[in-house]
């Protein structure tokens, strides 16, 4: 069964992931990877929501290992870091991973501790 709950919440995370970088995409014209920062942000912010209030159970495993796991995305961060790097973008890089993980430890606190 766990099995089952974080394969339909990954592939529901992965439709909406691939959703909201279209859309995020569509408005935003930038070499900055603005929709995978975005959505990792907005995603460490739903993951603290998460584990505060579903720190175990069927329900975690559908939401947090599912949905969030698939919505957000560590490989997609690291190719567009280093694709950053390689285009000599190397602020663009920095600001980028530096952001991406302050933000997302501080947008994980905000959900666990406000939520």
């Amino acid at each position: 069964m766990a099995l089952f709950l974080v394969g339909i919440g990954g592939m529901l995370g992965s439709l909406t992931r691939y959703s909201a970088g279209r859309l995020i995409n569509r408005h935003i014209k930038s070499a900055f990877p603005y929709a995978t920062f975005i959505i990792n942000i907005v995603g460490a912010f739903m993951l603290g929501i998460v584990s505060a209030r579903l720190s175990s159970g069927e329900l975690y495993l559908l939401a947090g290992e599912g949905f969030l796991g698939a919505f957000t995305t560590f490989s997609t961060f690291m190719y567009e870091g280093f694709d950053l790097i390689k285009n000599n973008k190397y602020l663009n890089a920095a600001l980028y991973v530096t952001a991406t993980f302050v933000l997302g430890v501080i947008g994980f606190g905000a959900g666990y501790y406000c939520f």
